[in-house]
């Protein structure tokens, strides 16, 4: 019963986790001009890790 839920926002937290990425590349990469890294990429890789865990 709740596995399709859990699937359902787990796939909803992929999908937001890209969309947020997506937004902050531009402060990302003046970031990385600045020297200064932002840890976006491993976040959208987690909540993919995450994902493909619930599909399987």
């Amino acid at each position: 019963m709740f596995e399709p839920l859990y699937r359902v926002g787990a796939f909803a937290a992929y999908q937001i986790t890209l969309a947020v990425g997506i937004a902050l590349m531009p402060l990302a990469l003046l970031a990385r001009r600045l020297g200064v890294t932002v840890p976006v990429g491993e976040l959208v890789a987690a909540a993919g890790r995450a994902y493909d865990g619930v599909r399987r």
